[in-house]
This record gives C-alpha cells, sequence and structure tokens, in this order.
C-alpha cells in the first residue's frame, strides 16, 4: 500500500512543499510556490535529499532531506537545510492510497 506524506513550509515569502509517496520505493516531489523543482525516484533506506532554490536576488539554495523513507513509512522526517541551519519541516497531511 503506498502512503502519501506532504511537509511544507513558508521561507523568505515563499512556500516549500515537498510531497512524498511511500511503497515499495519511494518518491519525492519538490515544490516551489506550487512549481515542480525536483523529482527523485529511490530504493533503499538511505535518505533522500533533494535541492532547490528561491527565487530572488539573490537567490536562495536550499536543500530538502528526507529521512528513512522505507523504515520510517508513518514517522518520516523531513528537514529543510539553508543558510546553515536545519529547519524541520512539518508534515501537513497523512493519506494512505
Amino acid at each position: 500500500m503506498t502512503q502519501h506524506h506532504s511537509f511544507h513550509l513558508d521561507q523568505a515569502g515563499h512556500s516549500i512543499t515537498a510531497d512524498v509517496r511511500v511503497g515499495h520505493t519511494a518518491e519525492v516531489d519538490l515544490l516551489v510556490d506550487g512549481r515542480e523543482v525536483g523529482y527523485r525516484h529511490e530504493r533503499g533506506d538511505a535518505a533522500i535529499t533533494l535541492s532547490g532554490e528561491l527565487p530572488g536576488d539573490p537567490s536562495y539554495p536550499f536543500t530538502v532531506r528526507i529521512d528513512h523513507p522505507r523504515y520510517r513509512a508513518r514517522g518520516l522526517a523531513c528537514t529543510l537545510l539553508m543558510e546553515g541551519r536545519e529547519i524541520p519541516m512539518p508534515e501537513g497531511g497523512l493519506a494512505e492510497r
């Protein structure tokens, strides 16, 4: 059974969302202001990282890390790494599909 998790955080006037689907594999869509800026499809238990940047002058690079997507299917951790800080991203909802 595939589970869907959505993590969201507003940062520097922009929205960052990580949509995660976990089943036999993990798929992650990374969105900034509702637009897809990254996608990963992974097997295994390693953390998944995706990089993006927030628009602006200058732009703000960031990384989102999803920890242990397969073994923690009901307790995923999502962290925003930006400007030397680690900011937990709260989960906005969980739906089984």
